[in-house]
């Protein structure tokens, strides 16, 4: 009973994910603007820690609605590789999800552009499931 309620809490898990990463893009392309100047290259990175005993599952990140998944993650850390956004790309979204060992157990993601931490996202419980959305 309690492997098929994690299932599909992580299934539950994943549509909000996915539906975070739509609301990025739907965002994205709402304040497009093609009369402003192309701007310029960012590089990106995605991270992910948690709490020591927790399990990092899966992580869904990308920019400008051009999501990646990695999935059967394992560990406390995760990284994605570097990635150089486009000329006038507008944001970079992250959302990632775990199994902690306890109550208290916590989730940190964080985006990372040109060497630079921009912005944070945490979580707290034993399902973790942290999100942080940066615009340019």
């Amino acid at each position: 009973m309690r492997k098929m309620r994690k299932s599909q809490l992580l299934r539950g898990m994943f549509v909000v994910l996915l539906t975070t990463m739509f609301i990025g893009f739907v965002s994205s392309c709402s304040k497009d603007d093609d009369n402003g100047p192309a701007g310029k290259s960012h590089k990106v990175v995605f991270k992910a820690i948690a709490s020591s005993g927790s399990n990092i599952d899966m992580a869904v990140y990308g920019i400008d609605g051009n999501p990646t998944t990695a999935t059967s993650l394992s560990g406390t850390t995760w990284s994605s590789p570097e990635i150089t956004s486009e000329p006038g790309s507008y944001n970079a979204n992250v959302a990632v999800n775990a199994m902690g060992a306890n109550a208290s157990s916590t989730l940190k993601v964080q985006i990372w552009v040109d060497g630079e931490l921009k912005k944070e996202g945490t979580s707290s419980g034993e399902i973790l499931s942290a999100s942080a959305s940066y615009t340019f």
